[in-house]
């Protein structure tokens, strides 16, 4: 089974996706994990390693696909 990442920062457009996207994925293929930087801001660079530039992205397998283009990990960082 293939795990999918879906990364967010808390803003209505990520809840959004969160709720829409993140839940459509077909359980039998996916365990979704959805980390929310709010709540888990260790896991930012993660994330910038596995090549995610702006929020809210799933990673799945190693690809990363931006939902919509929210925040960059600039602005998810405070920079």
């Amino acid at each position: 089974m293939s795990v999918a990442t879906f990364y967010h920062a808390g803003c209505s457009v990520c809840v959004d996706a969160e709720q829409n996207l993140a839940y459509a994925l077909d359980p039998a293929r996916y365990t979704v994990e959805i980390v929310n930087f709010a709540d888990s801001p260790e896991r930012i660079a993660e994330a910038e390693t596995a090549g995610v530039q702006s929020v809210p992205a799933f990673v799945i397998d190693g690809s990363v696909f931006h939902v919509n283009h929210g925040a960059t990990m600039a602005q998810v960082k405070g920079e």
